[in-house]
């Protein structure tokens, strides 16, 4: 599964929030699919991995099947989880 949150800060013009997945390989599909270089990850290869997006690509994450989730939730999805790479 793919989250993203509703956290909202500017970076120039643009709004971000950031991407989270259950496991990289799925992470990485979903920048492929809405255009996000992989390159722009951050984190990797921690429980901490993301991808800071967009709100442009956060619609587009979530018509691929991402899920909407708040700051909190988020946190929670990370402390919980065993990362799966």
């Amino acid at each position: 599964m793919v989250y993203v949150d509703n956290y909202k800060v500017g970076y120039g013009r643009m709004t971000m929030c950031h991407m989270i997945a259950d496991s990289q390989p799925e992470l990485f599909e979903m920048v492929d699919k809405i255009g996000v270089q992989r390159k722009w990850i951050e984190d990797i290869g921690t429980n901490r991995e993301h991808f800071n997006i967009c709100l442009s690509k956060k619609k587009k994450a979530i018509e691929f099947g991402a899920k909407e989730v708040n700051m909190r939730e988020l946190i929670i999805i990370l402390r919980n989880r065993t990362y799966k790479l």
